[in-house]
């Protein structure tokens, strides 16, 4: 049985990392190369080669030949290079989707999805929801993504140290969470029950409040930021709906699968296997 939600759970993820990766290929790194350029000053460097080369307009034209050339194997390179951090982003965000989807809707669900509130797809929404909650928006409480070229106070060790710790508060509150819903539903209602799911991630206060101060120093302009960091949550949250949603219409296929040789009625087979 096990096996077969690992499974389930890899077919997911599959897909699911396979849309994750292509939307980091095609908007994800371009947005990241335009962060880049103010790296360590580099952006005020290239409008400094840009105006050099309209003042010695002469010289470029003077040395076309050999320019074109040498540009000409440079855009090849170019060209490689662009194919390869593509095909390596595509990759990576299969990976991805195989964890979650392993780890996620495999393994957890197998053993959560009877506490999981709600009936049918409901469930894996609800599961999203929390893998959501775990992985990035706790720690994103404390250690939000930072565009490159950002200088932080901590150190590497200190920040994944907090970021585990904040997983793992992440997840205690969405398990108190469902908790807290079926044990008030029941008795006290709906309204009473999600009032208390709410309460539940109050807890999260705690280790933001204990998390140590993390000044960031970016070189990148506020806008990109705001930019940058919104297209990491909408890239997160796309990963777990897509699981979510291949998972759940694996679940419904098998269930018909199931279901369809008893709609059909006995078989000549089997009919012919009666005393």
């Amino acid at each position: 049985m096990l096996t077969t939600y690992l499974l389930r759970g890899a077919k997911a993820g599959l897909i699911a990392g396979l849309v994750f990766g292509v939307f980091i290929a095609l908007v994800g790194n371009p947005l990241v190369g335009l962060a880049e350029t103010f790296e360590g000053g580099e952006a005020g460097g290239h409008g400094t080669e840009a105006q050099a080369g309209d003042a010695g307009g002469g010289h470029h034209e003077s040395g076309a030949g050999s320019a074109d050339g040498a540009g000409g194997g440079h855009h090849a390179s170019a060209a490689v290079s662009a194919l390869t951090t593509k095909l390596v982003s595509i990759a990576g965000g299969i990976g991805w989707g195989l964890l979650f989807g392993v780890a996620g809707f495999g393994a957890a669900y197998y053993f959560l999805e009877p506490a999981i509130p709600g009936t049918g797809a409901t469930k894996q929404y609800l599961l999203a929801a929390a893998g959501f909650v775990t992985i990035s928006g706790a720690p994103w409480l404390v250690l939000p993504p930072q565009p490159p070229g950002a200088e932080q106070a901590l150190a590497t060790d200190t920040r994944l140290v907090w970021y585990a710790v904040l997983m793992a508060a992440g997840a205690g509150a969405c398990l108190l969470a469902g908790y807290t819903y079926n044990r008030l539903k029941p008795v006290r209602g709906t309204a009473v029950a999600v009032a208390g799911v709410a309460a539940s991630f109050a807890v999260l206060a705690v280790p933001v409040l204990l998390a140590p101060s993390n000044p960031v120093s970016i070189p990148t302009p506020t806008d990109l930021v705001t930019t940058f960091r919104g297209l990491v949550a909408a890239s997160q949250a796309m990963l777990w709906f897509v699981l979510a949603s291949v998972h759940a219409w694996l679940v419904r296929r098998e269930a018909d699968a199931s279901a369809a040789p008893s709609e059909r009625g006995p078989t000549p087979e089997s009919v012919a296997a009666e005393p």
